[in-house]
């Protein structure tokens, strides 16, 4: 009888593991991360786009690795814009901003575009969401955004602020 009220109890109340940016909250929040996995899956898109199936092996080892990649910085992409949305923006800024709950549906849209398929369209489209996202999360911050030119290999913008 123990035995099946342990088994019972194991499968009706196993635990669940719990993921959260943070559980005070800590009131640090940031759109860089949403922009660098942004560009990463660019440049990982443009190097999948570049293989040629020269030789088999070294090309099927190095598309499973910069699929891998790109996957994994999809899933930065949509867990830091989640963290945004649904943490740190709050229903004034959806108000001041009515685009805002749109432009995110559209990010994690393009978002799936890029991550599904060598799309190298999504990913841009993706990234410019994300910049503009970044620009209204600094104007709520009180702070000028601003657009420079990325150090990294994709050439491309981020945002940041004066």
């Amino acid at each position: 009888m123990k035995k099946i009220l342990r088994l019972l109890s194991d499968k009706l109340l196993k635990e669940k593991i719990a993921y959260a940016h943070c559980d005070i909250p800590c009131g640090i929040y940031d759109p860089n991360n949403a922009q660098l996995a942004a560009h990463t899956v660019i440049r990982m898109t443009k190097l999948l786009s570049e293989i040629k199936q020269e030789d088999d092996l070294k090309s099927d080892h190095s598309i499973a690795r910069m699929t891998f990649v790109k996957e994994e910085h999809s899933n930065i992409l949509e867990e830091e814009l989640d963290t945004l949305r649904n943490d740190y923006f709050k229903e004034e800024h959806f108000k001041q901003y009515p685009n805002l709950s749109e432009l995110f549906i559209k990010t994690l849209k393009s978002a799936a575009g890029a991550r599904q398929n060598i799309d190298m369209e999504a990913a841009e489209e993706t990234l410019e969401s994300v910049l503009q996202i970044a620009e209204i999360f600094f104007k709520t911050k009180g702070v000028e955004p601003i657009r420079v030119k990325s150090v990294y290999p994709t050439e491309l913008e981020i945002v940041t602020y004066k």
